[in-house]
């Protein structure tokens, strides 16, 4: 009954039809214009002069749609890529995957290389509906490969290789509706955010659960991009840019790349932020808002790994992530994106080769110490100069507090705002290599898909290792992303020769993804294998002893060892709440017994140290 009351109240705010997957048949018929959302600045940039008529035989459904404010649904899109496919030398479809609905996952390429690209030549990847409601990627994509294709822009292709991924979440986007985002102004009918096993994608980059993530592992490991774009649209406060993106080691940050962050700030961001001006757009850092009051401060929104742009600089691949303005017009958003595209492209082609000098240099490190884990610094960095958005306060009844009703006018003085970074709060050492024991293939599986080299045992071998004892892990009282989360904040290390069967792994450090290694395999690392829940067996104790047994074998030992009994009346010294549990008293002598469990909280993956 509810939602039922909710659906008249946003009809009764609209003088449309339902909506279908189809453009409006005429004019006349406006869209559901969301008229909960603040309005929206006006805007006429000379990027409209990228719209083709709506007569015009290569014109997308975006263009066709009177409001522009429409994206295709799966199969037309697919239909109207096949088609360009067919009638272009230039432009090629490859499926990389199948999604758990069993829908292909497919890259448009577009080259002038043939099958195999020219290894001299840089490759961008731009990727698109990784949450599907964003999709302004998809048709800013089409556009342009259209153009290249037909309207005298193969140009583009003479020193560089575009690679598109116009829906990767191809499950969430054709869970589509009109009430999939209510925050963000169009496309008219939208994706869904999560996966069709409820999973987002752009949690995925580090454990690798979905086949989406696996398949575009994949794609990037048989071509590795110079530089990868994830095209998203944000959410959250109001302001005056259009077109905001960053990456890790954006002025001066910390950043496991940072010959590649160098090469983004000095060389992309000023030549982009040009591009993108000349065409009437608003470009900006990629910020987040902190707290409420819109001018409390900014925020980086965090560097973990498990997102594109901190994957990204863990694996040494350059990775741009886009959040288009959610409260600007779609049509507004597709076109900034479609000049990015384009400027992406035509910045590799002129200096695509000192980027790839960076990532050279970038894969060449090995830092003995990794910080890891972080989080939001509470002292602030810097204050920047933002461009806001007026605003007022009201009173909501619905609420009983005071709302921020955002007026859809540049503020014409620029807001002087705290900008707050994040700091590693866990720093970790690099061993020279870790093992993985063969009866955990899947996380040998996991490593092979990141492109991860490793060392396979034919035979047993027996070496001696760093094994790790868990101090206190705990368990988290709630699932996240399909999983229970684990966690541990100290670990004792134990000196052991070690027998690992065939099929066990030895994966070294030495390699351009060590850092990935590190941070998937280290149990303190919120990034890792253990932290995702993945590895709960080490958590489980098998064999018992009964009180009849330990007690009178406690005594002996106390009788038999001074250095033991000393240690024992140190610690109910210590410890009253031991002293008075004769559970925990009994506890204590069993797990210095050889009967106890050797292998309770002993992490099964080892590190190898000289």
């Amino acid at each position: 009954m509810r939602n039922a009351l909710v659906l008249a109240v946003l009809a009764a705010l609209s003088s449309s039809p339902a909506m279908s997957q189809t453009p409006p048949p005429a004019p006349n018929i406006a869209p559901w214009d969301q008229e909960f959302l603040p309005p929206a600045p006006d805007w006429n940039g000379t990027s409209r002069s990228l719209i083709r008529r709506t007569t015009d035989p290569w014109a997308t459904d975006f263009e066709k749609d009177p409001e522009l404010n429409f994206s295709p649904d799966y199969a037309a899109t697919r239909a109207w890529f096949d088609r360009l496919d067919a009638s272009s030398e230039l432009i090629r479809i490859e499926e990389f995957g199948v999604s758990p609905e069993g829908r292909p996952i497919y890259a448009v390429i577009a080259s002038k290389d043939g099958a195999a690209f020219d290894p001299a030549k840089p490759v961008l990847l731009i990727q698109a509906g990784i949450h599907p409601g964003e999709i302004d990627g998809k048709d800013a994509g089409m556009m342009l490969l259209r153009d290249i294709a037909h309207y005298r822009k193969d140009h583009l292709l003479d020193g560089v290789n575009l690679i598109l991924i116009p829906i990767l979440s191809v499950d969430g986007h054709e869970r589509a509706s009109e009430y999939s985002r209510p925050n963000q102004r169009g496309p008219r009918v939208q994706g869904w955010r999560n996966t069709a096993t409820n999973q987002n994608l752009n949690r995925d980059y580090m454990k690798l659960d979905q086949a989406e993530m696996r398949a575009v592992r994949g794609l990037i490991v048989k071509y590795p991009p110079d530089l990868y774009v994830d095209v998203h649209v944000t959410d959250g406060m109001d302001y005056q840019y259009d077109v905001t993106f960053g990456f890790n080691g954006e002025n001066g940050a910390f950043t496991r790349s940072p010959a590649s962050s160098t090469w983004l700030d000095d060389v992309f961001k000023p030549a982009m932020y040009g591009a993108l001006e000349d065409r009437g757009h608003i470009p900006g850092e990629l910020v987040f808002g902190v707290g409420d009051d819109p001018k409390a401060g900014l925020s980086d929104g965090g560097l973990g790994e498990r997102f594109s742009n901190g994957w990204g600089a863990a694996a040494h691949v350059p990775t741009i992530l886009i959040e288009n303005h959610s409260l600007k017009p779609y049509d507004q958003r597709v076109l900034g994106t479609y000049v990015f595209i384009e400027a992406a492209l035509r910045i590799l082609a002129d200096d695509g080769g000192d980027l790839r000098a960076a990532i050279r240099a970038d894969e060449a490190l090995r830092p003995a110490e990794i910080p890891a884990n972080f989080e939001p610094d509470p002292t602030p960095q810097r204050t920047v100069a933002f461009k806001g958005i007026r605003y007022e306060t009201w009173r909501s009844e619905a609420s009983g507090r005071e709302e921020i009703r955002w007026l859809g006018e540049p503020d014409p003085e620029l807001w002087q705002v705290p900008f707050y970074g994040s700091r590693p709060t866990l720093t970790l050492t690099r061993p020279d290599a870790y093992w993985v024991p063969a009866h955990r293939a899947d996380l040998i599986e996991r490593l092979a898909i990141h492109g991860v080299r490793m060392e396979r045992l034919d035979a047993p071998r027996t070496v001696p290792v760093d094994m790790l004892r868990l101090v206190d892990p705990t368990v988290a009282t709630r699932t996240n992303e399909g999983h229970v989360a684990t966690a541990v904040k100290t670990v004792e290390v134990e000196r052991r020769d070690w027998t690992f069967p065939a099929g066990s792994v030895r994966v070294s450090t030495d390699q351009p993804l060590g850092d990935v290694v590190v941070l998937l395999l280290e149990p303190q690392s919120s990034e890792s294998f253990f932290a995702w829940g993945l590895i709960p067996e080490v958590l489980n104790r098998v064999e018992y002893i009964e009180g009849y047994a330990i007690a009178p074998l406690a005594d002996r030992m106390l009788a038999a060892d001074p250095a033991l009994k000393a240690e024992f009346e140190a610690r109910l010294a210590a410890d009253a709440a031991f002293a008075a549990n004769g559970d925990a008293r009994l506890q204590w002598f069993y797990e210095r017994t050889p009967f106890y469990d050797d292998r309770f909280r002993l992490y099964p993956i080892a590190r190898e140290t000289r």
